[in-house]
């Protein structure tokens, strides 16, 4: 622990930026067998367990948290990266952790450092692991940062452990092998089960018991809900209960009330529920979209299996018997962020560069942005840009990054087909024209970090304020190995200027060699 330490103060040393608690945490990264739907499988947990642990922190904090590989299943990857969703790692871009964009994997038998401040952000982000398809295996779990004087904190009584959701698909297949079946066959991998909170269950299997939420009558609830996915959505809703949203993303949003709201793949929302029904037990509901049962798909996938119950205080310790009411569905044009965090800060005016990514897939299952399948590079972006790189035909290799000025409104299009979920790394953006609708909005846009490609010409804009390399890509982890994925290369020349430059720890140096050394079956 004293070695940790005096790495840790190396680093803040080193980057000289004011931080402020110092938050310490370790987390294992092994093989545990486990069975969250019945089916017992060996996966790759955190700390010995799926969901992994969650992560929680105070605003301003300063994360330190060191990850040791224990890696041994040859069945699964045995290296790994870990990235701290919507987490915007302002001069840490080193720190971001999808496998060479902003890192090499963290290598068997060794250990890795991941050291940065939380600056002001707050709210619901997650962790997962950012190499090929492994975070379906199980490295994947919640990350909460607590605001000690939240301005929406009057709408609620309880916000604790016990309000953490996590929304998972489960398959019974290792990652790798059910890859390669999706690369020969050209079928996106359909999971086995949905979970809530690490419980769920498959056609034909045991009836695993349901993830209970307990609740007090006359009480007020932040539901704090993380989709952990790898593929589908899910349709959030509590039988006989509105549920008010105030949060996407980690960017609080004044606050609508609806039934029910769909969760894709990495986003996360926080909702208020007032159990202020009769005493009783209600279903929790969330069932995946994306993959049908049957035949032609997954005969043990059934997505209404996707539950879990809200127990009122005194009632009995029995599944509940209640009915599930549509009602209404949150649209995201409709959210709007609060005035503290400055709804429609970007303006109306034209942006100073402005892209449009057409998606197409003329090789299935693999897919193409503006023409060019994503292919990892072999040496990190950020890394070719601390070495130099600055124009396009500088990066190696240079069809997959887009160089984007400094401190410009950047203007991101892209036209609706199939549901993508697209996940900016960062920045939040602020979804201008939202998806499935042909307006715009400049003066109060809904803002989030992953947002779904349905229908029309979604179109979203950020400023370019923060230097480094930042993945863009489907969240459908599956689809981001079939090539869906970009890279920007955010103010280049900027990255070792003044207070702009990146810190960069020894661990982080040491990286590559590593990794590069190993044999194949341990990359």
């Amino acid at each position: 622990m004293a070695l940790l330490l005096a790495r840790i103060l190396a680093v803040l040393v080193i980057s000289s930026v004011a931080f402020g608690a110092l938050n310490q945490q370790e987390l294992t990264i092994g093989n545990t067998v486990i069975a969250p739907d019945g089916f017992e499988r060996s996966a790759i947990t955190v700390n010995g367990i799926f969901p992994a642990p969650v992560v929680k922190a105070q605003k301003g904090d300063v994360l330190a948290i060191n990850t040791i590989n224990a890696l041994a299943d040859p069945t699964m990857r045995r290296s790994f990266s870990i990235h701290w969703h919507g987490l915007f790692q302002s001069r840490t871009s080193g720190m971001d952790g999808p496998a060479f964009v902003n890192q090499c994997p963290i290598s068997p038998n060794s250990s890795f450092l991941y050291t940065f401040p939380l600056d002001t952000q707050t709210g619901n982000y997650w962790y997962h692991s950012h190499l090929s398809t492994q975070y379906c295996d199980g490295l994947r779990g919640a990350l909460v940062i607590y605001d000690p004087n939240d301005p929406l904190a009057d709408l609620y009584d309880v916000d604790d452990d016990s309000t953490i959701i996590t929304l998972a698909d489960w398959y019974h297949d290792m990652a790798p092998d059910a890859q390669k079946v999706f690369f020969k066959s050209g079928v996106v991998p359909i999971p086995d089960s949905g979970l809530i909170n690490g419980a769920g269950r498959y056609v034909g299997g045991p009836e695993v018991p349901f993830a209970v939420v307990s609740v007090q009558q006359g009480l007020r609830y932040r539901l704090r809900i993380f989709s952990i996915s790898c593929r589908p959505f899910f349709t959030f809703s509590v039988d006989n209960h509105n549920i008010t949203v105030i949060e996407l993303d980690g960017t609080e949003h004044d606050p609508v009330t609806v039934q029910n709201v769909d969760v894709y793949a990495a986003q996360r929302v926080s909702v208020i529920l007032n159990a202020n029904q009769p005493v009783n037990n209600y279903w929790i509901r969330a069932p995946p979209t994306g993959g049908a049962p049957g035949p032609t798909g997954n005969p043990l996938f059934n997505p209404n299996f996707t539950l879990a119950i809200l127990r009122y205080a005194g009632a009995p310790e029995i599944e509940p018997t209640t009915n599930n009411t549509p009602g209404v569905k949150l649209d995201d044009a409709n959210m709007h962020p609060i005035a503290s965090v400055g709804p429609g800060m970007l303006g109306d005016g034209p942006a100073d560069f402005a892209i449009t990514l057409n998606i197409a897939q003329p090789n299935p299952p693999f897919f193409d942005i503006n023409g060019v399948s994503y292919i990892s590079p072999t040496v990190p972006v950020l890394l070719q840009i601390l070495s130099g790189a600055r124009k396009v035909t500088d990066f190696y290799p240079s069809e997959n990054v887009f160089v984007l000025p400094p401190n410009k409104v950047i203007e991101v299009s892209i036209p609706g087909t199939g549901a993508h979920p697209f996940h900016l790394h960062g920045h939040a953006f602020d979804i201008i024209r939202a998806p499935n609708h042909n307006d715009t909005n400049f003066v109060n846009p809904p803002r989030r970090d992953v947002v779904p490609i349905i229908g029309g010409n979604m179109t979203f804009r950020f400023f370019s304020g923060n230097p480094g390399a930042w993945f863009l890509h489907c969240h459908i982890d599956w689809h981001l190995e079939a090539g869906l994925a970009i890279v920007f290369a955010e103010s280049p020349e900027l990255n070792l200027i003044g207070n702009q430059t990146q810190i960069v720890q020894e661990d982080w140096d040491k990286l590559c060699p590593e990794y590069d050394a190993l044999q194949p079956e341990f990359q």
